[in-house]
């Protein structure tokens, strides 16, 4: 696995991995370094061992994955423009990602989505996601930023 040094994500994710509370900072307006080519190449490898199989190479999610599945579970979604991730503050694809879905929801909302916090580390996480916004259309980024700026 590819390691990564804080210096090189940033000073808003080392915050965020010591345990601050960070709110959306930076001239991206977020935690994501996605135009950081190293950490981009990193992130790549790691959504192809650790994403891809439940998400798709390409980000496209599983097929039908708005209907919930036979057991009930909803297939997981696109990563790419056409899903919902865009639509979260990074804080909380962060959250989501190491903590697992059903943890972030309660009420007892069952998810295919495991938490990675003892897959990955913070810093590969964060790397993976980066990786991920990397590959929007500049329109879908600039929403994303506004969506951080505005911290919700």
């Amino acid at each position: 696995m590819t390691r990564f040094s804080l210096k090189s994500l940033g000073i808003a994710a080392a915050f965020l991995i010591a345990g601050g509370d960070v709110q959306a900072s930076g001239s991206n307006g977020g935690l994501l370094p996605y135009t950081d080519e190293e950490v981009i190449a990193a992130g790549r490898t790691l959504y192809a061992q650790n994403c891809a199989s439940c998400h798709g190479a390409d980000l496209r999610g599983a097929p039908d994955w708005r209907t919930p599945d036979a057991d009930g579970f909803l297939p997981a979604p696109p990563h790419d423009q056409t899903g919902h991730t865009w639509h979260h503050p990074d804080a909380q694809l962060i959250d989501i990602t190491t903590r697992g879905t059903a943890a972030i929801v309660g009420n007892g909302y069952q998810s295919r989505m495991i938490g990675f916090a003892d897959i990955l580390t913070q810093e590969e996480i964060i790397a993976t996601l980066a990786y991920i916004k990397s590959t929007w259309p500049q329109r879908v980024i600039e929403a994303h930023n506004t969506i951080n700026a505005s911290g919700n």
